[in-house]
């Protein structure tokens, strides 16, 4: 079972959000987060539509049936 929990590193102690749901000794995997400043935040550029405008095209015969699908039909 694998369970997310948050919590804070503070001065080599970890002081969570919320209780652990184990009560035995378990093994556990701490990632650590950077930060981010609210800078770093507004550099983040909005999805633009149109952007592949040009790059993708269909075939004129993309509604024809299917030579391969003659007997289900």
């Amino acid at each position: 079972m694998l369970t997310a929990i948050k919590g804070i590193y503070d001065n080599v102690q970890i002081i969570w959000d919320e209780v652990p749901p184990v009560q035995k000794r378990t093994k556990v995997i701490v990632t650590f987060l950077e930060e981010s400043s609210p800078s770093q935040l507004n550099q983040i550029k909005k999805r633009e539509g149109g952007s592949m405008k040009g790059e993708v095209w269909m075939s004129d015969e993309f509604n024809e049936p299917l030579d391969d699908l003659n007997e289900y039909m």
